[in-house]
């Protein structure tokens, strides 16, 4: 899309349900995030001629207007190589016609942006195979790894997303290897989050009673080690880091987090082999529109493996 002049954009199917923000990054594509965001803010973009937040919600038949913007050089359009091609075809771990579940690899965004050149979106819309319609139905960091649902109808979204915002609508479970040892008497962290930007426009989330929105995690102590413990995490809530806040919640960072986490500590656990976070979505439970359970499972990567085999 160029950028060069205002821009009339009537929301089709593909984007009924996406965030304002999240449309424009894939719209205007090396805009960065800031950019994005400032113009949201100062009312030049509009939906139906009103003003609009980042988290609208788009709809069918929704009239958006993209003002000009100047970027600073020219996009590339950026493909995925067969490599990573074949890694996600060798992924999945579940598809119908109207859901793909994949086991995300660790370093890999789940979509492009501010960045990042390419996400896993991105790349499951470029294979040769890739029906008309994938969209992200809820998020991964990027260091994490594990289970992500893409819709491959908007039905199949709207379903799913509703189920997100219903607690214990949709079982996630992950694996997270913490510092510490944990008590197998705790089993409930239930503390509100509040996302906000530090110094640097860095994106932090930290435990806030007056500005957070609730937030729950269920634990469950699966196994213990020197130093470390490996958990199983549930959550209840869908909050941004919300595993990770609420373990350092307690005390217990997790092993690998260059954000949160204890350097020294980390660096320590590297060399017993562990070089990333040790986070992993290996469970997913759920309904599906016509009433069967789906329940699937991503093993545990080999490089998460073999750092438990050596502590």
């Amino acid at each position: 899309m160029t950028a060069s002049k205002v821009q009339f954009v009537e929301i089709d199917e593909g984007s009924h349900g996406q965030r304002l923000d999240n449309f424009l990054i894939k719209i205007l594509k090396g805009a960065p995030k800031s950019l994005i965001y400032r113009i949201i803010r100062k009312g030049e973009v509009r939906i139906n001629r009103g003003r609009a937040k980042p988290e609208t919600k788009l709809k069918i038949g929704d009239m958006v207007r993209v003002p000009p913007v100047r970027l600073d050089q020219k996009v590339t359009e950026h493909k995925p190589s067969s490599g990573l091609l074949s890694v996600l075809d060798n992924a999945v771990v579940y598809e119908s016609d109207q859901l793909l579940i994949v086991n995300k690899p660790s370093g890999l965004a789940v979509h492009g942006g501010s960045g990042v050149n390419l996400g896993l979106i991105e790349a499951l819309r470029a294979r040769p195979d890739a029906p008309r319609y994938l969209e992200l139905v809820h998020r991964l960091d990027k260091e994490t790894s594990g289970c992500v649902m893409i819709a491959k109808k908007r039905s199949m979204l709207t379903y799913l997303q509703d189920l997100l915002r219903q607690e214990g609508r949709i079982n996630k479970r992950y694996l997270a290897l913490v510092q510490g040892q944990w008590s197998k008497r705790k089993t409930l962290v239930n503390v509100p989050l509040y996302k906000h930007e530090a110094a640097g426009g860095e994106r932090r989330v930290t435990v806030d009673h007056n500005k957070g929105k609730p937030s729950k995690t269920q634990f469950k102590l699966l196994d213990s080690f020197e130093g470390c413990s490996l958990v199983e995490a549930k959550p209840l809530t869908g909050r941004t880091h919300q595993i990770r806040v609420h373990a350092l919640h307690e005390k217990h960072a997790l092993v690998g987090d260059d954000k949160y986490g204890d350097p020294q500590f980390n660096a320590k656990l590297k060399r017993r082999g562990i070089r990333r976070l040790f986070l992993h979505a290996f469970a997913l439970e759920l309904t599906l529109p016509d009433g069967r359970k789906l329940s699937v499972e991503a093993p545990l990567p080999a490089e998460l493996k073999q750092g438990l085999s050596r502590l």
